[in-house]
């Protein structure tokens, strides 16, 4: 009978590694979308196109933002609804599968683009960015149903970082077919760049398969008491949340530093190799580049880990915010592909850790007992905030003729989101936190 108890428990934990492991393949599959279309290879890829049709250097820049703010609006607009599909019908694979479904064929039909066809780069980046997007929150709303209740950092985490070593390891190899395509019996760059694109769809779509296929799908939970039309249950959700947050003073004000200097971070991630691209950096050389940012960012995020226990949460992601400064004002004055290393690595040294540690604030200054409603708010509110960045990039650029002035205005996000910082009383929001968590077990009889 131990025996049999024995074998039970590890029947039961090879099949639970097994749905984990299935689970974190997702992160693997679908950032080769992040690295090599969203980062590396596809914003300069579009900005050929649109010069291909005789608009000019700056205005390749500026439409290349205007899609990329598109994109993030109709995903703040979508997210919302999204959410409340997912807790209203269930099927949350059904969903993952129809979203990454749309950004697998939106990415593959980049190999049909050719000059004068911009316009339709930017409909299937779109298509690409929401298909990504929306297929991530029913992807992420599963992790609560699969994980064991002592696991779910660790879950997280295990995805965060095949996230990482699946995009980097696509981008190495689309970086070689760029560099050699004879080595790989292309015949020439072209070829080689829309080998990539495809790639990356491929990728995603056979990465995907173990989710599918192992990951089990969880029971279906309504209340009766939202609405049944979606839209409205959404929106009608995101306004609840607003109006709790606005009780927590601190937490707010962090919210809106928080809003105002990511944007400038996402802006610089969005932008990077369209403004080297502007400078007449070598698209090999940028992509090298971001390989670089990729793998300093593993290190350096624990690093700023070890640096929080240190001087503080708050103090770190300021050092963060002062580096960036940095780096923007170094934007200004780079010329060659040195340069862009130089900054490469400096991203990478922040980047990661900055947005963990301003997550972890966050999760420290809300109610333990509404953190999914508070997240879910955190994601949808920013994703609206990051509109603004990418806007301010391409409309500067327009005017000044050139994106040197877009790259140096970016500094605006990180001084004011920074000051805002300064103001936050973290202790005092993360009393008020617990007290109501306090008042919400003795209210509950827990």
């Amino acid at each position: 009978m131990e025996t049999d108890t024995g074998t039970a428990v590890v029947i039961y934990d090879k099949a639970y590694r097994k749905i984990i492991n299935s689970w974190a393949m997702y992160d693997w599959a679908n950032s080769a979308f992040a690295t090599t279309i969203m980062a590396a290879m596809f914003p300069p890829f579009y900005r050929s196109l649109v010069t291909s049709s005789g608009l000019g250097e700056a205005n390749a820049t500026a439409y290349w933002a205007y899609t990329t703010s598109i994109a993030l609006f109709l995903i703040a607009i979508l997210a919302p609804m999204l959410g409340a599909i997912s807790d209203h019908t269930g099927g949350k694979k059904l969903y993952v599968a129809f979203f990454a479904g749309l950004g697998v064929l939106s990415t593959a039909l980049f190999v049909f683009l050719g000059d004068d066809t911009y316009v339709l780069g930017s409909v299937l980046f779109i298509g690409g960015n929401v298909g990504f997007a929306g297929a991530n929150i029913f992807y992420e709303s599963l992790l609560p149903h699969i994980a064991r209740k002592d696991d779910i950092d660790q879950i997280s985490t295990r995805g965060y970082a095949l996230g990482y070593v699946g995009g980097g390891i696509l981008l190495v190899i689309n970086v070689l077919w760029f560099m050699k395509p004879a080595w790989f019996f292309m015949p020439g760059v072209g070829f080689a760049l829309r080998a990539s694109f495809f790639s990356v769809a491929v990728w995603w779509a056979l990465f995907s398969i173990p989710l599918f296929r192992n990951v089990p799908e969880p029971p279906v939970v309504r209340t009766s008491r939202e609405p049944t039309n979606l839209f409205q249950a959404g929106f009608g959700r995101l306004a609840h949340t607003f109006r709790q947050i606005t009780r927590y003073k601190q937490l707010l004000l962090f919210l809106v530093a928080f809003w105002i200097y990511n944007d400038g971070i996402g802006t610089i991630i969005k932008m990077a190799t369209a403004y080297g691209d502007e400078i007449g950096i070598n698209l090999t050389d940028m992509i090298i580049a971001l390989i670089i940012t990729q793998f300093v960012g593993i290190p350096f995020s624990f690093g700023f880990g070890r640096l929080a226990r240190r001087v503080g949460t708050k103090r770190s992601i300021l050092i963060g915010l002062g580096v960036y400064t940095l780096i923007s004002i170094g934007g200004f004055f780079m010329r060659t592909a040195t340069h862009f290393y130089i900054l490469a690595f400096v991203v990478g040294m922040v980047q990661g850790g900055t947005q963990a540690l301003s997550r972890s604030l966050y999760g420290a200054m809300i109610p333990k007992s509404q953190s999914a409603e508070f997240f879910g708010f955190f994601s949808t509110s920013s994703k609206f905030a990051g509109i603004v960045g990418p806007l301010l990039f391409g409309v500067v650029s327009q005017l000044a003729g050139g994106s040197r002035l877009s790259i140096v205005s970016l500094v605006v996000f990180f001084i004011v989101g920074g000051v805002l910082l300064t103001r936050v009383d973290e202790q005092q929001g993360i009393r008020v936190a617990r007290q109501e968590d306090a008042a919400f077990a003795v209210a509950s009889g827990v």
